[in-house]
C-alpha cells in the first residue's frame, strides 16, 4: 500500500513539474514574441526611402496645388510634381487626400509619408524635416472688388475668415495679431472654396490665404474679386516628411533640382497657368 500511495505521488509531482514548466515556457515565449512584436512595430520605417512608395498627403480642395479635376480625378501643380518625382527615383506614389488638421497624427502613424501641397515651411521647422524650399508664396487679403476695402487697415471691423491651421491663420495668430485685433471677426473654415462662397455671397468681408490661391481665385472671378497690395507676409513652400527623414528629404530635393533643368517643372507650371500659377515663383534651382 506504501509504495502504492508513494508512486501515485511520484506520478502527481511529475506531472504537475511538467505542467509547471511548460506553462512558465508558454508565458515566457508569449510575452517575447509580443514585445518584439511591440519593438517592430513602433521602429517600422514608413518612409518613401524605405518603403519605396512615396505616399502624398493633400488638401484636395486646394487649387492649383490639389484639388479634384473635371474629370473627377486628382490633380493639381503639387501632385504632378510629386508623380514626376516618384516616377524618377523609380518609386510608387499614392495620393491620399486627408482632413488637413490632422496632418501631423497621419505623418507620425504613417499613413502618409509626406505633405505635399503648398505647404509653407517658415514657422514649422522643428515639427517636420523638410525639402529645400521650391516655390515663394506670400500671406494675402482677397476682398471683393465692390467691398470699399483697398488697405489692410481697411480692415478694421470688418469680419475676415481663412483655412483652419493654415499659414494664414499662424500669421494673424503671430506677426499680424495686432492688425487681427482691429477685425470684427477672425474666423477659420475648413477649406478655402468655402471660404470663397462666403465672400461671393457677402456672408463675410475678407478671405486671408495663399498667393497662389488669391491668384487661382481672381484668376477664376476677375470681375469679382481683387487682392490688396501689401502682402501679411512672405514666405516658402517645402515638402513636409516625418521629422528625421532626412534621406527622403534630400532625394526629393535633388530629384527636383533634375526635374526643373530637363524642363519638366517649366512645363508642369504652364499646364495650370490658367489657374494663376507663375513659373517666376519657382526658387529652387
Amino acid at each position: 500500500m506504501k509504495k502504492r500511495i508513494l508512486t501515485v505521488l511520484t506520478a502527481v509531482v511529475a506531472i504537475a513539474i511538467a505542467f509547471g514548466l511548460t506553462a512558465c515556457g508558454g508565458t515566457a515565449s508569449t510575452t517575447t514574441s509580443t514585445d518584439a512584436g511591440s519593438s517592430s512595430s513602433s521602429t517600422t520605417d514608413t518612409s518613401a526611402s524605405a518603403t519605396g512608395k512615396l505616399v502624398v498627403g493633400f488638401d484636395q480642395a486646394y487649387p492649383p496645388y490639389g484639388f479634384v479635376g473635371d474629370d473627377g480625378e486628382y490633380t493639381g501643380f503639387d501632385l504632378d510634381l510629386a508623380k514626376a518625382v516618384a516616377e524618377k527615383l523609380g518609386w510608387e506614389v499614392e495620393l491620399t487626400p486627408i482632413d488637413w488638421d490632422a496632418k501631423d497624427a497621419l505623418l507620425n502613424s504613417g499613413a502618409i509619408n509626406c505633405i505635399w501641397n503648398g505647404f509653407t515651411m517658415e514657422g514649422r521647422e522643428d515639427g517636420y524635416t523638410f525639402s529645400e524650399p521650391y516655390m515663394l508664396n506670400q500671406q494675402v487679403v482677397v476682398v471683393r472688388k465692390d467691398s470699399g476695402i483697398s488697405s489692410l487697415e481697411d480692415l478694421a471691423g470688418k469680419n475676415v475668415i481663412t483655412q483652419a491651421d493654415s499659414a494664414a491663420e499662424e500669421v494673424l495668430q503671430g506677426d499680424k495679431a495686432d492688425l487681427a485685433a482691429t477685425f470684427a471677426s477672425l474666423e477659420t473654415r475648413p477649406d478655402y472654396n468655402t471660404a470663397f462662397a462666403e465672400l461671393e455671397s457677402g456672408a463675410t468681408d475678407a478671405v486671408a490665404c495663399d498667393l497662389s490661391i488669391a491668384q487661382y481665385q481672381i484668376s477664376a472671378n476677375p470681375d469679382a474679386y481683387v487682392q490688396l497690395t501689401e502682402p501679411l507676409s512672405s514666405e516658402n513652400y517645402a515638402v513636409g516628411f516625418k521629422k528625421g527623414d532626412t534621406e527622403t528629404a534630400d532625394k526629393v530635393t535633388a530629384a527636383l533640382k533634375e526635374l526643373n533643368e530637363d524642363g519638366t517643372v517649366k512645363k508642369i507650371a504652364e499646364s495650370y497657368a490658367s489657374y494663376g500659377l507663375s513659373y517666376d515663383n519657382w526658387i529652387l534651382k
